[in-house]
């Protein structure tokens, strides 16, 4: 990419190239912009798969689910844009999903979320983790920190799981690691989940309980040593918190 950047500026410096310039960067904005959404890079090439093995198959969301859950953000007050469906291949897919804009806090590197997984994090977030940090910790939360949302892999540090497509793979998992407080204090998963302030590990244990009752799969540094700086978030049906 940066010798096609070098190339478009070379010719833009040239006045009888700037007309033809301007319309091709019109034409390919909407691709570079899906690009920056759907997570972009290497990590986004589809998992490869053992001869043999099929496909992934995994529930996707109707067209109704989705309008329906497009009809619950809105309703509570939730700024997002939907995403056009799309298919990387190797079982890796984005349907349903949308970007979300702004949930009343900042939350960093979300990018598609199925629409389902949308809700259940603006939920967790306004209405577990919020209250908890001021119950507990005594200080509003004023941004979550995230490691993403898309990207198309396989299950890692799982043995019964290897080779499966993970949840990131259809965007319906995100990962948290850390929580901004406005007293300025940086409460992360890797050093507050056994840490010796009563208080933190308290906040992380009460987050993931209710986590535990908005999202099927619910993974913290207590399931696996790959998690041990992050809560897994997962809309799926899986009902498995640990």
């Amino acid at each position: 990419m940066p010798s096609v950047g070098r190339c478009v500026l070379a010719a833009f410096s040239k006045p009888r190239y700037r007309g033809r310039v301007k319309r091709a960067l019109l034409l390919i904005l909407p691709l570079l912009l899906s690009g920056c959404l759907f997570g972009g890079g290497d990590d986004d090439r589809p998992p490869p798969r053992r001869a043999g093995s099929r496909p992934a198959t995994l529930n996707m969301p109707t067209s109704s689910e989705t309008r329906a859950c497009y009809a619950d953000l809105a309703r509570d007050n939730i700024q997002y844009s939907p995403l056009p469906d799309h298919d990387f291949g190797g079982g890796c897919k984005v349907v349903g999903a949308v970007q979300l804009i702004d949930i009343g806090l900042p939350v960093t590197n979300l990018k598609a979320m199925r629409c389902g997984l949308a809700r259940a994090f603006t939920g967790w977030a306004r209405n577990g983790v919020a209250p908890a940090a001021r119950q507990i910790l005594g200080s509003d939360l004023v941004r979550i920190e995230t490691f993403g949302t898309y990207v198309c892999r396989n299950i890692v540090g799982s043995a019964g799981n290897s080779g499966k497509l993970s949840g990131h793979g259809i965007a319906n998992a995100v990962d948290i690691s850390a929580f901004i407080l406005s007293d300025g204090r940086r409460i992360s998963i890797e050093q507050g989940w056994r840490s010796n302030d009563r208080d933190v590990k308290t906040f992380l244990r009460t987050i993931q309980t209710s986590a535990c009752k908005r999202f099927g799969t619910v993974l913290s540094p207590d399931y696996n040593a790959v998690h041990y700086n992050h809560l897994h978030l997962e809309a799926d049906k899986a009902k498995f918190c640990r």
